[in-house]
């Protein structure tokens, strides 16, 4: 279907570009969708984003080479091809949801539903270039067309972070990506309406079907996953945000108020308790000082509110990365009644930002510095329990102060746990070594849980005494935390570092056989 070489052909050829650039944004956003989808439901990021761009890439490649059988009408099937783009990936995060849900062929569906959309795509770009070749140089459209998918890229990689996610959540953010395809179809058909001939009525047709089933599912689809959300965490839903890094949601049964980051439990409010007093009251009474402490995470508040028992505090730094997490925690009456409105407290100062970042820039010292953070399964979280994260933390300790962090379970992941431990035992400043004891507690909810505490002087936990009341811990039973059975004594394990990830292997290697 050759166009004409006339001055109106040449604003059809702008036209053309201006489209690649909008259907570069949303191809590259919907596989944006796909990987965080997958990350919040299923966790691994790394490896879901590496299967999930692999796989999309791929298709793309299988599109490409597919567009050499389709040498007429070009023009009708380019608008074809982006009005299934439109309509399959404004439903890719619903079609996701319902799988995961009610059946075991999520990734199946997801994959494929992936692969047509890449597959899609990559024949877009081969049809534009043969549509325009016919009314300028070929060098020069290749150029034009690559360009403007190029810097679609971009612009999908900072819209989708920082404007439909956080604004739409990820239902609504591939609907409304739905909506721009096939209103870029319909501009097209309404623009080449006689070239189309007896295609335009159907391409008409089936683009405001389209928009209507994407109107409709933008409307009532969030009513649809919220039953979903309930049905798979058991409990009612009262809370459910996508923030820029995760999935947050709360529910509540009875008096149990629970707490998922991309589906996997925080904390239960029915035990949270014997946990926060743990990984708090154990450093604060040890160190020296109790007026400036540190928090790395504990956006919910907990730790803080343990702390905020001292009356010697004069401030609390709580350095989390979700600024959504901390707020909700601090906003939400039902939330903030659990830390007892702890971030309200003006001692809090409250930074959201990566704690390795963090460390890396502050200039100020603590007496206490509690590492409240995800366990490491994954490697983006290993950075977090590496030699040199700890030898940061270290670097802010004021002399005889404390650090204690949360270092999962040692039954269910007794080498990762050890790790941990082993990595912080490696941690010299000057020609001082970090002397670490490591410790288990009982929390019903998670099952025996694991802290390591370390300090550059020595110090003895059977000394401590009690100066604050507690629901959990007792001066009597202290001792007895530090004492390991014989399933989960100490192993000689590799150091985490940034180079070597050993932690996470190590998790995962403990989960996998607890679990099977």
């Amino acid at each position: 279907m050759p166009i004409s070489t006339t001055p109106k052909a040449d604003k059809t050829g702008l036209y053309l570009i201006f489209a690649t650039l909008l259907m570069a944004i949303c191809g590259l956003i919907y596989e944006l969708l796909a990987g965080t989808l997958s990350s919040y439901l299923l966790g691994d990021s790394v490896t879901q984003f590496s299967l999930v761009i692999g796989w999309f890439l791929t298709s793309m490649g299988i599109g490409s080479w597919l567009s050499r059988y389709i040498t007429k009408n070009q023009l009708a099937w380019l608008i074809l091809i982006e009005i299934l783009i439109g309509f399959v990936g404004g439903n890719l995060t619903l079609a996701g949801f319902i799988t995961f849900t009610y059946t075991e062929i999520y990734q199946f569906t997801l994959l494929g539903l992936t692969g047509l959309i890449g597959i899609f795509v990559g024949l877009e770009i081969p049809l534009i270039i043969c549509i325009l070749k016919d009314f300028d140089d070929l060098k020069i459209t290749v150029a034009k067309v690559m360009s403007a998918d190029y810097i679609g890229a971009l612009a999908a990689s900072i819209v989708f972070p920082f404007v439909l996610v956080p604004h739409l959540g990820l239902n609504r953010a591939g609907i409304v990506t739905g909506f721009a395809n096939l209103l870029i179809a319909l501009f097209l058909v309404y623009r080449f309406k006689i070239k189309l001939g007896r295609f335009y009525t159907k391409l008409l047709l089936f683009t405001f079907f389209c928009l209507g089933f994407l109107g409709l599912s933008y409307f009532y689809s969030q009513g649809l996953i919220s039953h979903m959300e309930d049905s798979l965490y058991q409990d009612r839903v009262v809370y459910s945000k996508n923030s820029k890094y995760q999935r947050i949601i709360v529910t509540r049964w009875r008096n149990d108020t629970r707490l998922y980051l991309n589906g996997h439990l925080q904390f239960s409010s029915v035990d949270e308790y014997r946990y926060h007093e743990t990984l708090v009251h154990l450093p604060m009474h040890l160190a020296k000082g109790r007026e400036s402490v540190l928090i790395l995470g504990g956006g919910d508040g907990l730790a803080a509110r343990e702390v905020l028992k001292y009356p010697e505090v004069k401030e609390v730094v709580l350095v989390d990365l979700d600024e959504e997490v901390t707020r909700v925690f601090r906003d939400n009456p039902l939330l903030a009644e659990l830390n007892d409105s702890a971030l309200s407290d003006p001692r809090v100062k409250i930074i959201n930002t990566d704690a390795m970042a963090y460390l890396q820039s502050a200039q100020a010292s603590f007496d206490v510095i509690l590492v409240d953070l995800p366990d490491p399964g994954e490697p983006v979280l290993s950075k977090l329990y590496t030699k040199s994260f700890y030898g940061l933390a270290a670097r802010h300790l004021r002399p005889g102060g404390k650090i204690i962090t949360q270092s999962t379970s040692p039954f269910r992941a007794r080498e990762a746990f050890w790790c941990i431990h082993n990595t912080m035992a490696e941690v010299q400043l000057a020609e001082s070594t970090l002397k670490v004891k490591a410790l288990h507690v009982l929390i019903p909810t998670f099952g025996t849980w694991g802290f390591n505490i370390a300090g550059f002087d020595d110090f003895d936990p059977s000394a401590i005494e009690l100066t604050v009341p507690c629901r959990f811990l007792t001066n009597e039973f202290i001792p007895s935390m530090f004492d390991f059975p014989a399933d989960m004594k100490a192993e000689k394990t590799k150091i985490n570092t940034l180079n070597e990830p050993a932690v996470v292997e190590y998790y995962r290697n403990g989960y996998h056989r607890y679990l099977n």
